[in-house]
């Protein structure tokens, strides 16, 4: 239990939601726990955000409803926020701050460490070559996951991205190695029915035991939002760090996390930077994604997958814009798969995982990956210039090439990208997958693979597009 300084500071300058300002004050340092008690005695929890001689400027968590400039009195702990963490924290649902969310009583023991944390030190990172296993074949096949890497899944509203993060965390292995693995999630600024929905799906699949939540709801105070993922990264620290876990942690949704962070910029009269996000807003953000990774000489490591939505879908927004800066790669949702129903709808051309090549192939998924997954993409890449020219001329007009392309794009949207929120391909169910469809092309197009690849996996394949129509089958030797 921290003790409070024997020094209590009564009544304050300016109260404007969520800071307060505290004058008169000696000896307080920046980010330092305080103890907001207002004239009810209720107590409420925050931390110094800036110290202006002997006045500090305090952002409170808990709201600063009810509290008032003369029945205000506030402690100063001396030290930054903490969270005490342990493995028993898993299966168990927490707020923003860490405290119990879900009726049980506080993890018995543990260790208290700081919210705040590091980054990791670039000369001590080991680079992430270990494949993750995530059962969607999108992301397995063409955008692999890779142990310590940073992922962020760029979505819009309205679009499943909730459901892609729940079928990660069910379904993410390390195949062929029985490895202690952990799921840390943290939620921010998420609707009741979405926090109910990550604890039902979880539960239901089995698979609460090793997922921690922390999930801070949208009613929750904006300063809450601010410290809810370097509560769930703590955790992640000492599971991947102290006992030797790989754990995946999973950040929803980073744009909820970012507008938190402009109404306190606001509220501190900040000068605002793009679309009135503070100007800070990069080394914040890097400040957390950097937490991530492997540390040379620790058998344990920390996989990010940040989930943030577009605004209006632009891609160019100051939040998926920086976030590509400091992450390896996206994984990007598309409005137009969303529409004609594929799940889940990742844009093939727009995504792409930038370890991918050291974390697949022979000794690690199969010697055909990296090969089958350009030639998917360089394929793909065709179809809407295709699907543009049919557009104008009509596809009757199309060569008999341009609609095979065609019926390559319609396959590899509806079978390899589409798949059911519950099914669970392997690594090798996938790159089969990819063969079959790429399969519809002639072998003469396939100029991404070798022969030898060629001759071992090709098998031509006629589309549901080019089968014959309204004709009987033929028996066997019958032309």
């Amino acid at each position: 239990m921290i003790e409070d300084r024997p020094v209590q500071y009564v009544g304050v300058e300016r109260v404007d939601n969520p800071l307060i300002l505290v004058s008169g004050v000696h000896g307080v340092g920046y980010d330092e726990t305080v103890e907001v008690l207002d004239e009810q005695g209720g107590r409420r929890p925050g931390t110094v955000l800036e110290v202006d001689g002997e006045r500090a400027l305090v952002q409170v968590l808990g709201g600063v409803t009810g509290l008032s400039n003369t029945g205000t009195r506030v402690r100063f702990h001396g030290q930054p926020p903490t969270v005490r963490v342990s493995e028993d924290m898993l299966g168990r649902a927490f707020d923003g701050l860490g405290r119990p969310a879900d009726g049980a009583p506080a993890p018995f023991g543990g260790e208290l460490r700081e919210v705040s944390g590091l980054p990791i030190n670039p000369a001590a990172r080991t680079y992430p070559t270990d494949f993750i296993q995530t059962g969607v074949s999108i992301i397995d096949g063409s955008n692999s996951l890779i142990r310590g890497q940073k992922l962020p899944i760029f979505s819009g509203a309205g679009m499943p991205h909730d459901k892609l993060a729940a079928q990660i965390v069910r379904q993410a292995t390390l195949p062929g190695r029985e490895e202690a693995f952990a799921v840390v999630l943290a939620g921010m600024g998420i609707k009741n029915d979405e926090a109910d929905f990550f604890r039902r799906n979880f539960e239901d699949a089995g698979v609460l035991r090793k997922v921690a939540l922390f999930l801070s709801p949208a009613d929750a105070p904006s300063v809450e939002r601010v410290q809810t993922p370097r509560t769930a990264l703590t955790l992640a620290e000492y599971l991947a760090f102290e006992r030797d876990m790989h754990v995946l942690v999973i950040l929803t949704d980073m744009t909820n996390y970012c507008d938190a962070l402009r109404e306190i910029s606001s509220a501190r009269d900040e000068i605002p930077a793009r679309k009135g996000y503070p100007g800070h807003l990069y080394s914040d953000l890097a400040a957390l994604y950097e937490r991530a990774g492997r540390i040379r000489g620790a058998e344990g490591s920390i996989t990010l997958m940040p989930i943030l939505t577009m605004p209006a879908d632009d891609i160019s927004h100051p939040v998926p814009d920086l976030t590509g800066y400091i992450t390896e790669g996206q994984i990007v949702c598309d409005r137009s798969l969303f529409r004609q129903g594929i799940y889940p709808p990742v844009a093939a051309l727009s995504s792409l995982s930038r370890l991918m090549k050291d974390g697949v192939g022979p000794g690690s998924t199969r010697e055909d990956h990296m090969a089958i997954s350009s030639q998917l993409y360089a394929a793909y890449s065709q179809v809407e210039s295709v699907r543009g020219l049919a557009s104008v001329v009509g596809e009757d007009e199309l060569s008999p090439m341009d609609r095979q392309i065609l019926s390559f794009g319609e396959e590899f949207e509806r079978r390899y990208v589409g798949q059911s929120e519950e099914e669970d391909r392997s690594v090798e169910q996938t790159l089969d997958l990819a063969w079959e469809v790429a399969g519809i092309l002639p072998r003469s197009e396939l100029a991404r693979l070798s022969d030898e690849l060629l001759d071992r996996y090709y098998r031509r394949v006629q589309s549901p597009a080019q089968a014959p129509q309204d004709q009987p089958p033929q028996p066997e030797g019958e032309g």
